[in-house]
């Protein structure tokens, strides 16, 4: 998972750093969003994509000739591979900035060009900046690994995983959707009454 992770870690963050506008907004949207919500919730939503496709499981893995738990598995392993880049690519965006601007000066009055100077100067303190909490996430990733486990869980994702199997195909989404809404909601009240509590 971290193959993936790493460098998709590292296309977020240079995407939520682009000058072009729909990018930065849709990159820092996509954060947002996967930072604000458990990763438990996402592994659910991972392991209900095809039910909320119309498709069955059994399906899928005999078009594609494995086992049902080879297709839950890769539904999975996307679900830690998104969370893991978003968080990675916190990480990349703050080594990246934590660099002051006459470190690239310095580059360009030795006549380097923007990538030398990003190759030569900038990566290499970006990465001795990055190493410790990404090994911290990296410890993480492992350990949330156990979350792949354990699917039932007695609270709100439970009553909407209930929700969805009982309803139609267009009332299957609406109450992992309405779950998924309700914990950015949550961390984002919760963050400000710390910030200004």
């Amino acid at each position: 998972m971290l193959v993936f992770a790493l460098p998709l870690g590292l296309l977020i963050a240079l995407g939520s750093m682009s000058s072009f506008k729909p990018l930065k907004y849709f990159s820092k949207g996509v954060v947002w969003v996967i930072r604000g919500t458990p990763l438990m919730m996402q592994i659910l939503l991972a392991s209900f994509i095809p039910m909320m496709l119309g498709l069955k499981t059994k399906e899928i893995a005999s078009f594609f000739n494995v086992t049902v738990s080879g297709v839950l598995f890769i539904f999975v392993a996307l679900a830690f591979v998104i969370n893991y880049a978003c968080y990675f690519s916190e990480i990349y965006r703050g080594g990246i900035e934590s660099i002051s601007k006459g470190q690239y000066e310095a580059g360009y009055v030795l006549g380097l060009s923007k990538k030398q100077v990003f190759r030569n100067i900038v990566l290499k303190q970006v990465i001795k900046r990055i190493v410790p909490p990404m090994s911290n996430e990296i410890i993480t990733l492992i350990k949330d690994t156990a979350l792949a486990n354990c699917i039932m869980v007695c609270e709100v994702i439970k009553q909407a995983k209930e929700l969805a199997a009982e309803g139609t195909l267009a009332n299957r989404l609406l109450p992992m959707d309405t779950a998924l809404s309700a914990y950015p909601a949550i961390t984002v009240s919760a963050a400000q009454a710390a910030r200004f509590g």
